[in-house]
């Protein structure tokens, strides 16, 4: 306990770095307030607390990503997803696109034009959606005497703008926390978002749990307990590592004198490389079945109703099977081995006893498959594991933290933070310890 609070204090006395802290949180609060203002013409008070029809799949993702505002017909109702949504296009295009390909090795300045276009991007996508939630707002839970001011013109217009100029200024709100703030800050909106609904789920579980009585708080104990061995469960996926040994060749030149040397480091290749993409995927895909509900023939319609319940058996199998698919596709589109070994090569790098070139990212493709089969049931078992806590008895809400996209975004990106803000502590001492030494040669 000592320890974290003398590091508290050495937080705290680095202005730099108390100036971003302050800076990430200040935009994280404006960000929560913004999402609690809802459109005009949107009684706020006719609304539930939650809405049973964006609980599940694609939509419950956003729901949770957005801190509840999608369900809520908040301005920021769309939040960062149509900046994700973007992003996610310009990455799968940029295995295709040569232009994109060449704005990768360009630098700074090709980060910089990829970046603009995603903020375009995100704008055409941000002109579809809105619309579309506007127009589809009573089917995700939003009850007619909510709407004060009708479904007209007026109505479409001012929330449309406002929608839209609420993604955009997430957008902006992002990527100032990134530039000025600590961590990544499309991320750190996504898990203030989660982390709100945090309390209110616990609440009610508890709530719940006490007026049943029966060993009630036993019961709290034991649901907390499994909760943080999910946790550290989450922290193992998203930090474990392969690490490959590469060894580098030196040369030195000193005088009439020539040595050669090698150092040795290595290649972290990632249990997870995918992250939350593979869960993403399969969710927007999981949407597919339940057209299936729609047909005539009352076969193929059991079969629909079967696949929509997310807590239900075959909708997390089939679940599961596609988070196994998507991270194999995800991890073999996102890291190239073939680069990897060209740099290795380029760089006089090479692995003890393999040939540089097509060899060595022969070698580091098999490892990465190798890894990529652990780490996908990992990652599945962690997706589908709400459903397996929800039939002893947990509430939902309070069950899907319990694994899934939340919990590993809300892993992920507080370690991000932390190691960002280990490395402002590092990098302070050592200064510190320079300016010290200098000092004493002065003298």
């Amino acid at each position: 306990m000592k320890k974290i609070i003398q590091t508290i204090k050495d937080i705290w006395t680095i202005e730099e770095l108390r100036n971003k802290l302050i800076l990430t949180l200040g935009f994280m609060a404006v960000y929560r307030f913004m999402a609690q203002v809802s459109l005009p013409g949107i009684d706020m008070t006719q609304l539930g607390v939650d809405s049973n029809n964006v609980q599940g799949g694609l939509l419950g993702i956003i729901n949770a990503f957005t801190g509840g505002a999608f369900s809520s017909a908040s301005i920021m109702a769309l939040g960062v997803m149509p900046y994700i949504s973007a992003s996610i296009v310009v990455q799968l295009m940029g295995i295709a696109v040569p232009y994109l390909q060449k704005l990768d090795k360009d630098g700074e300045s090709g980060r910089n034009k990829k970046t603009q276009i995603t903020r375009w991007l995100t704008i055409l996508i941000t002109l579809v959606q809105a619309p579309t939630y506007i127009a589809n707002m009573g089917r995700i839970g939003i009850p007619e005497s909510a709407f004060t001011m009708g479904h007209g013109g007026l109505f479409f217009i001012s929330s449309l703008i406002l929608l839209m100029t609420g993604s955009i200024f997430a957008m902006w709100l992002g990527e100032k926390i990134t530039d000025k703030g600590i961590g990544n800050g499309i991320s750190l909106l996504i898990m203030i978002g989660i982390i709100a609904r945090f309390p209110g789920s616990f609440m009610n579980e508890f709530t719940s749990k006490m007026s049943a009585g029966g060993g009630a708080g036993i019961m709290i104990l034991i649901e907390i307990v499994i909760w943080f061995l999910v946790v550290l469960a989450s922290v193992y996926l998203v930090t474990a590592v392969r690490r490959v040994t590469v060894q580098y060749a030196k040369r030195s030149v000193i005088g009439n004198i020539k040595s050669i040397g090698s150092a040795r480091d290595y290649i972290p290749l990632r249990l997870n490389s995918a992250g939350v993409m593979p869960i993403i995927f399969a969710q927007a895909l999981m949407f597919v079945p339940a057209f299936l509900t729609q047909s005539n023939n009352d076969t193929i319609k059991n079969i629909g109703i079967q696949f929509q319940d997310m807590f239900g058996l075959w909708y997390n199998v089939l679940f599961a099977v596609l988070i196994i698919i998507f991270s194999y596709f995800y991890t073999a589109i996102t890291i190239p081995t073939n680069k990897m070994a060209d740099d290795l090569k380029r760089g006089n790098g090479f692995i003890p006893g393999v040939k540089p070139g097509h060899d060595t990212a022969e070698l580091l493709d098999t490892i990465l498959s190798r890894i990529t089969f652990p780490g996908s049931i990992f990652l599945a078992l962690l997706a589908v594991f709400p459903a397996f806590v929800a039939k002893f008895g947990i509430q939902q809400n309070w069950a899907l933290f319990y694994g899934g996209t939340s919990l590993i975004i809300m892993v992920g990106v507080a370690i991000d933070s932390i190691q960002q803000i280990n490395a402002y502590l590092l990098s302070h001492h050592y200064d510190g310890l320079m300016k010290t030494s200098t000092g004493r040669r002065a003298k």
